[in-house]
């Protein structure tokens, strides 16, 4: 499956792990929520780096005590018109101030990125290779956005008030 980081399709570092494989001393691994929550200390324990499949259906409020040891959480969009994947991708960024990867798994669809990317989305894995090569050009489409979000750009109002600031400074 390709990975989109940064406008570009990328090789991931990560392996996804199944539930009842070994847990390799270093690497960067993916586990299941399930997985993570039955032995959190032993997985966070290696000296690789560690990621969390989180489902849309569970609270991410689980994994407070374990944000800053994490180096991707990866979010669950099950299907294309299920977004509470969007929630707790602004809850970790916006309330939780999670500074690692967050990545968007499942359904990711071309016609969301923009919307993923404002939710401080920075990593998606998507089914087709073509969506991937679109990637950088949808998330260019756009530069000015009216919604303040986690993301961490400037809003069309904020920009207004620094334009009129600095002509009544001038």
């Amino acid at each position: 499956m390709p990975l989109v980081k940064g406008n570009v399709i990328v090789a991931d570092e990560f392996a996804h792990l199944a539930d009842d494989a070994e847990i390799p001393a270093d690497g960067a691994i993916l586990v299941s929520a399930e997985r993570f929550l039955a032995g959190p200390d032993a997985v966070l324990a290696r000296q690789g780096k560690t990621g969390v499949i989180w489902p849309n259906n569970r609270d991410v409020e689980d994994l407070l005590p374990y944000l800053s040891r994490l180096a991707v959480v990866a979010l669950v969009f099950p299907v294309f018109r299920d977004g509470r994947a969007y929630t707790q991708a602004r809850l970790l960024r916006e309330r939780y101030k999670f500074r690692g990867e967050l990545r968007a798994t499942g359904q990711v669809l071309r016609d969301q990125f923009v919307f993923m990317l404002r939710a401080g989305f920075d990593a998606f894995e998507v089914k087709k290779q073509s969506d991937a090569e679109a990637f950088a050009t949808v998330a260019k489409r756009y530069s000015v956005f009216y919604q303040p979000t986690g993301d961490g750009r400037v809003t069309a109002f904020h920009r207004r008030l620094m334009h009129l600031s600095e002509s009544v400074a001038s």
